[in-house]
């Protein structure tokens, strides 16, 4: 028997399922929470109760994959390392392109005179400018990003300043032509700065996996999830974080084409962080033809078409300060809802809550908790004075907002250092509430209800509570999860069908439909497939959203688990490609891409195209753990006929190989 191993660690949960290959037989499953500090605790304890459930031995296991939402929610939350982003050949302007100044944040910036030009010629290169930045990087960055003008026609200055950087620091370096062969330099340089400040944190989870894996003398191939759905080695992942992003979403896609048989679906994964939706076509995952576009920013990381909403479980409650009737507010920021915390800290949150409740007036930061979040402290580079006194006063457990901050100032200061990861909030959450109303049992359910109370204690515009009860507050808050799903599926729906004009799910119209509002003129809203509900808090949330929509709901078994069980239904897919363009003098042919030659004629080079994909396909997926490999070629040539004269403008050719990964 051939069994196999998969793990999903989420913003809250760690999931782990053990699936029998042969049958497709989910034989246990477990969950354990997701622990940031150090996410072996986590791993171990949910896959370590998986297999001590199925009551098997080590040696039956012939594969291990694990998919995350750990990259998806660092970009969606801001998280991350502190980066150093080398621009070679680029200007100062180039930065206000493709939203890359507003990803750079602080992080240091270094331009370095070089690159090259559309056919490969270099410009001269200067690496003084970075040798003065790498002067003073020990302790301020945790990588380095390098994206050179042009580096996919021609990558010796990104090779140059990587080789460098490895020599005087020994920190990680991305390099832009290692992610895309795709042009647009800017959006490109976001792509790696994005990628750098994410390699720690892929790192930590594949090294917490392997450890776990030792340590019950597992000893399998380790795989990892792409955001396309296929799966690649741990050690091909842990060069390419970058690719992992929506490794979850595309990892659920899988998991409910395996659970429910159906080809066509609108799939939502609603976490404790995010909300994903996408659609199943024709029983695969559809791809986003653009890349994939998180946290704002639009990447070149070819992914499933996937809508990601700060939207989950344990999305931050607030409400419109001032407003007379003021709307509930959800995310985007996950806290850790206040039954998990007084569960993980037990006495150290419903005292305080009780003594808020108890106190004649409201303030508006009751219910509201901060603490160290133990991510190491080489992340917590550059940061301010004021961010460094504010972080050296919180502790490791939780303490008050109100005690702990002096000023609206330092609040600014607080939600940056939670933006950065080194500090965690706590406050109510739609999980708080559905303890409160009993369908949640696992944390603590008296800080939940004392948590709402204290929520519904705050006024509005009348001066008037939220609401008269805990109860009463549970329920709006549930009640608002339902009705922004619903809106967010549309949304996703819109935007499939090419209709991505802002806040269409908002309009009158489209409010009347939701509300089921009667008038001269009736509005209906019928989806063309059904829904299917993923995570552990589809069932609570989604046959009112599919009720809403007026369609059908679909929440199968092992909803809970479906991004562990789809981390090990994937297969590995890579894909390869090459350009081939006239030379400026119109007298040769250049292939750039998979290959960067020049040919005296188009055939030759379009022959040389298809071997240097063909074999860069293979090479790549057998490097990311394919068994056996097989490969389909495919071109695009631009030749059109002008004045009875073929005119050859360009040819692009590409090469997929597809494969199982290989088991032990």
């Amino acid at each position: 028997m051939s069994l196999s191993i998969g793990i999903d660690t989420g913003g809250t949960y760690t999931d782990a399922v053990i699936l029998d290959a042969q049958t497709e037989t989910v034989i246990a499953k477990a969950k354990a929470l997701t622990t940031r500090h150090d996410l072996a605790v986590g791993i171990a304890e949910a896959a370590g109760r998986a297999l001590a459930d199925a009551a098997v031995d080590a040696a039956t296991i012939g594969l291990v994959s694990i998919s995350t939402t750990l990259a998806t929610n660092a970009l969606v939350e801001g998280h991350g390392g502190r980066v150093a982003l080398v621009m070679i050949g680029f200007g100062e302007k180039d930065l206000d392109k493709s939203g890359l100044r507003a990803a750079l944040g602080d992080d240091p910036v270094v331009f370095v005179p070089g690159g090259h030009d559309t056919h490969g010629r270099a410009a001269p290169l200067d690496l003084a400018p970075l040798e003065a930045l790498l002067d003073d990087a020990h302790g301020q960055v945790s990588a380095f990003a390098v994206a050179g003008y042009f580096a996919v026609r021609n990558p010796e200055h990104e090779c140059a300043a990587r080789d460098l950087i490895r020599a005087r620091t020994g920190l990680p370096v991305t390099c832009s032509h290692e992610l895309t062969s795709k042009l647009d330099g800017p959006r490109r340089a976001l792509t790696t700065l994005l990628n750098a400040r994410l390699i720690g944190l892929i790192d930590g989870l594949i090294t917490a996996t392997r450890r776990f894996l030792a340590e019950r003398d597992v000893d399998a191939p380790l795989m990892v999830v792409r955001g396309d759905g296929s799966l690649v080695s741990a050690d091909f992942a842990a060069l390419r974080p970058i690719e992992t992003i929506l490794s979850g979403p595309a990892a659920s896609l899988v998991g409910a084409r395996f659970l429910t048989g159906r080809d066509d679906a609108h799939v939502a994964d609603i976490g404790g962080t995010t909300t994903d939706i996408a659609l199943l076509d024709q029983g695969r995952p559809r791809i986003d033809p653009d890349g994939a576009q998180v946290g704002g920013h639009a990447t070149m990381v070819e992914a499933v078409a996937v809508r990601t909403f700060g939207l989950g479980g344990d999305s931050e409650v607030s409400h419109e300060q001032g407003a007379l009737d003021p709307e509930i507010h959800l995310g985007p920021r996950r806290v850790v809802p206040l039954s998990l915390a007084e569960m993980l800290f037990p006495g150290q949150i419903v005292p305080h809550l009780k003594r808020q409740m108890e106190r004649p007036l409201p303030n508006r930061l009751d219910g509201r908790f901060a603490l160290r979040s133990g991510v190491p402290d080489r992340f917590a580079g550059g940061l301010t004075r004021s961010q460094a006194d504010l972080l050296a006063r919180i502790t490791a457990s939780p303490e008050p907002l109100a005690a702990l901050t002096r000023s609206t100032a330092e609040l600014a200061t607080l939600s940056r250092l939670a933006a950065r990861g080194l500090v965690l909030l706590c406050g109510f959450t739609p999980s708080d509430a559905q303890h409160v109303l009993g369908r949640f049992e696992h944390w603590n359910r008296e800080a939940a209800r004392i948590g709402a109370g204290v929520v519904a204690r705050q006024r509005d515009g009348y001066g008037r509570p939220l609401a008269d009860t805990p109860e009463a507050m549970a329920r709006r808050v549930v009640a608002r999860l339902e009705r922004l799903s619903a809106e967010r599926v549309l949304e996703a729906a819109f935007a499939g069908d090419g209709l991505t004009a802002a806040g269409l799910a908002q309009t009158p119209i489209v409010r009347r439909a939701l509300d089921r509002q009667g008038g001269l003129v009736r509005a209906a809203l019928i989806l063309d497939r059904p829904v299917i509900g993923l995570g552990a808090g589809a069932g609570a949330y989604y046959p009112a959203v599919g009720a809403l929509l007026g369609t059908e709901t679909v929440i199968p078994d092992h909803a809970d688990v479906a991004n562990a069980i789809g981390a090990v239904a994937g297969q590995v897919r890579i894909i390869a490609t090459a350009e081939v363009a006239p030379s400026d003098t119109g007298e040769s042919f250049v292939v750039t891409g998979a290959l960067s030659a020049r040919y005296d004629d188009e055939a030759s080079a379009l022959a040389a195209a298809r071997r240097a994909c063909h074999d860069l396909a293979d090479d790549r997926a057998r490097q990311a753990g394919a068994a056996t490999v097989s490969i389909t070629l495919a071109e695009r040539i631009d030749a059109p006929v002008v004045d009875e004269l073929r005119r050859f403008v360009g040819a692009t050719v590409t090469a997929t190989a597809v494969g199982r990964p290989a088991t032990r």
